[in-house]
C-alpha cells in the first residue's frame, strides 16, 4: 500500500472541515476537530495562510478559507465549462476538415490538451488528452502566446528547443510571429513541432473577452496544405468553431 504524507493529509483535513462547518473557526475548534495539538495545527493554518488557502479574521482571530482556493476552483470549473461547451462545435469541425480536432489550455509553461477528437476514418489513433505540447512551436501554444500575456512570459521562460528545424528559436523572430498571430486571428504550424505535420489554431475567449485556450486541427502537411500555405478552408474552419465556443462562454463576436 503506498504510503502518503501525513501533513498533507493533515492539511487537506483542515481545509475539508473549513469547507464544511461554521464559516469561521477558532483554533481550538480546528485542533479538536481533527485531533491534532493546537501547535500543530497552528503550524500547519500557518503555512496555509502563506499560500493562500486559509485567511485569519484580524478581529477575531478565526480562520476560513483563502482566497486562493477560489481561484484554483474557478480555474478547474472554467477548463470543464470550457470543454463542455466546445464538445460539439470540436465534433462539427473534425467532420468538416477531416482531421483531428484539439482543445488545449495553458499549463506548467506548455499546453494541455483537454479535449481531442478524432480523424473521422478508420485509422488507428491515440486519445491525446491528458497530453503537453510545447508553447513555442506548435499552433495552440502560439494562439494561446499571442493572447495571453502569461501564456506569452511562460513560453520565454521555457525557451526555445529546436525541435525540428523549421522550429523558431529566436525570441524577436517568436514576437514578430506573434504579432502576425494577433492580425490575422489565427496560428500556423508547418513541420515546426512534427516532421510532416501541419496544425491551424485560433483563440477561445470567455465572456470577459479573455483567452480562456486555443481550438485547432492537425494533420499530415499534404492534406492541410495546398500550394505551399495552409488551406483557406481548414483555416476558415478553426476560426468558425473558435468563435462559436466563444460565443457559447458568452463572449459574443470578436
Amino acid at each position: 500500500m503506498a504510503r502518503t504524507i501525513q501533513s498533507l493529509e493533515r492539511a487537506a483535513a483542515v481545509l475539508r472541515l473549513l469547507a464544511g462547518g461554521e464559516r469561521r473557526l477558532g483554533l481550538s475548534d480546528i485542533a479538536s476537530s481533527i485531533g491534532l495539538a493546537k501547535a500543530t495545527a497552528h503550524g500547519l493554518l500557518r503555512t496555509l495562510q502563506q499560500e493562500g488557502f486559509v485567511e485569519q479574521d484580524a478581529s477575531s482571530g478565526k480562520y476560513q478559507l483563502g482566497a486562493e482556493l477560489l481561484r484554483l476552483g474557478n480555474s478547474y470549473l472554467d477548463v470543464h465549462e470550457l470543454r463542455a461547451r466546445a464538445l460539439v462545435w470540436t465534433d462539427d469541425l473534425a467532420r468538416s476538415s477531416g482531421e483531428s480536432a484539439y482543445v488545449g489550455v495553458l499549463h506548467q509553461r506548455g499546453v494541455l490538451i483537454v479535449h481531442h477528437v478524432f480523424r473521422p476514418d478508420d485509422s488507428r489513433q491515440v486519445l491525446e488528452v491528458g497530453a503537453m505540447q510545447p508553447l513555442h512551436s506548435t499552433a495552440l501554444g502560439k494562439v494561446l502566446a499571442a493572447y495571453d500575456p502569461v501564456a506569452h512570459n511562460e513560453a520565454l521562460d521555457a525557451g526555445f528547443a529546436a525541435i525540428t528545424d523549421r522550429t523558431v528559436v529566436d525570441p524577436a523572430a517568436f514576437d514578430r510571429a506573434l504579432d502576425t498571430i494577433r492580425a490575422r486571428g489565427w496560428a500556423g504550424d508547418i513541420g515546426e513541432t512534427w516532421d510532416g505535420v501541419a496544425s491551424v489554431a485560433a483563440p477561445i475567449l470567455d465572456r470577459r473577452r479573455m483567452p480562456v485556450g486555443a481550438v485547432g486541427i492537425t494533420g499530415a502537411v499534404e492534406r492541410m496544405q495546398e500550394d505551399g500555405e495552409l488551406r483557406p478552408r481548414l483555416i476558415a474552419a478553426v476560426r468558425d468553431c473558435a468563435r462559436s465556443v466563444s460565443r457559447d462562454l458568452g463572449s459574443g463576436r470578436f
